[in-house]
């Protein structure tokens, strides 16, 4: 076996005494991690050190281009449209990518969505699409490929092979607090999206309560990050700042937000989950090349509903058959008359997770009915007695769990609310 060329003390000491490391050393770092000559206690001190003192753009790039240079790369080149992707930092309720794919792809643009599983307080693509009856997660990329160029919408598992370092380098952060570093979750997504080879990319980076970042100001200096890192990879990459103070739509759960995402393509559904989903195919098309598009047209006139049958389809799902329905349900009903001032996100996740929906490990199996399901959103003039939620599960003693959440995060005062903001503000 070759010497190292560095040594990992030499690389932990530089950043810990706030100094820039070489592009020579990160390459090194990232990969003898990643064939385990670093240890795991080694690389702890480097997060720490960087989660303490930050790191340049240049820094931040290099870092990100060693972890996409850990593994394997896609390209979609041999493909007769143009590609484009979104990524969402997470949020309750958020089943964006269900409705968007299917309609981006209705106006002959390429979506390959590579996505992940839930964990903790906010629900993952897959195991929302895995309520669908036979639907698959796990697509190979010849397959992949073809689907892509017959019907033109992908969400798929992404593949072991990409970026390896950062799946090794995540869960030594979420063990060691140092998950919230701004370069270390720039990094993280963009090398995943990045070598997913995707040409184009829009960002929604989500803020407040039920979100990872909880103040516009941070929100924006990630976003800012992840848009210049895209940019300086080739990729035509722009973010959207979104309001996650309160869940998005009326459903909170696997199977209830594949309903609703149904709802939505058929023309209806909540109107904050078709301005953001309209909002976010406004700009994945633009970035594609195709510009003032129609995306509410396709909505309503069933063309976005024949691509999302076509994409459940192609991965082995049924999008004609029933959705299952959780046995036990207890609704949640309004103390006394007035205005709903409060319906906190966060705590409407934690709920939600409590039930069912979600995992607090990995390997933890989630139930595809479990959920909340919202009778009355933010700013709506409730009576008592008036339902305003219905907890959903599989195992009904999960319910007072769930409520220990849920309850403190409703308020009804004498006075409406100011209008919520959805969008705050685009990095582009």
């Amino acid at each position: 076996m070759a010497p190292e060329s560095f040594d990992a003390v030499d690389v932990i000491r530089t950043k810990r005494d706030g100094g820039e490391l070489s592009h020579a050393q990160i390459d090194w770092i990232i990969d003898a991690y990643t064939r385990g000559q670093v240890g795991d206690e080694q690389m702890a001190a480097l997060n720490m050190a960087i989660f303490l003192n930050g790191m340049t753009r240049a820094e931040i790039a290099r870092w990100t281009q060693a972890m996409i240079d850990s593994g394997e790369t896609m390209s979609f080149a041999t493909l007769s449209k143009p590609t484009t992707d979104k990524h969402s930092t997470g949020g309750v309720g958020d089943k964006i990518t269900l409705p968007l794919g299917p309609l981006v792809s209705a106006f002959g643009v390429a979506v390959p969505q590579l996505s992940g599983r839930g964990l903790g307080h906010t629900g993952g693509t897959l195991d929302k699409l895995e309520a669908i009856p036979g639907w698959q997660a796990d697509v190979p990329n010849d397959r992949m490929m073809q689907i892509l160029e017959d019907s033109g919408a992908v969400v798929a598992a992404a593949g072991a092979g990409l970026a390896p370092a950062d799946k090794k380098l995540y869960a030594l952060r979420d063990i060691t607090s140092t998950v919230d570093s701004i370069p270390l979750i720039a990094s993280s997504i963009m090398s995943k999206k990045i070598a997913e080879g995707t040409a184009a990319l829009v960002l929604d980076v989500k803020v407040g309560s039920g979100a990872f970042m909880k103040d516009l100001d941070t929100a924006r200096e990630l976003a800012r990050t992840m848009v210049d890192l895209g940019t300086d990879a080739g990729v035509n990459t722009r973010a959207l700042i979104t309001d996650m103070t309160t869940p998005l739509g009326r459903c909170i759960g696997n199977s209830l937000e594949v309903r609703e995402s149904v709802e939505v393509l058929a023309g209806g559904g909540p109107a904050d989950i078709i301005e953001l989903t309209c909002e976010l195919a406004r700009n994945m098309l633009d970035l594609a090349g195709v510009h003032d598009a129609d995306v509410e047209a396709a909505l309503k006139d069933g063309r976005a509903m024949d691509s999302w049958k076509k994409m459940i389809a192609a991965q082995g799902g049924d999008p004609d058959a029933p959705l299952p329905v959780a046995p036990h349900t207890h609704d949640v009903l309004a103390e006394h008359d007035g205005y709903l001032t409060e319906l906190d996100a966060l705590a409407v996740g934690v709920g939600s997770w409590r039930l069912g929906a979600g995992r607090a490990r990995k390997e933890d199996p989630v139930q595809a009915t479990a959920g909340i399901e919202l009778h009355a959103v933010l700013g709506d003039k409730v009576t008592r007695g008036q339902k305003l939620m219905t907890l959903h599960t599989e195992t009904p003693e999960r319910f007072d769990r769930a409520l220990e959440s849920v309850l403190p995060g409703i308020t009804i005062g004498e006075t409406a609310p100011a209008a919520r903001t959805l969008i705050h503000d685009r990095i582009s």
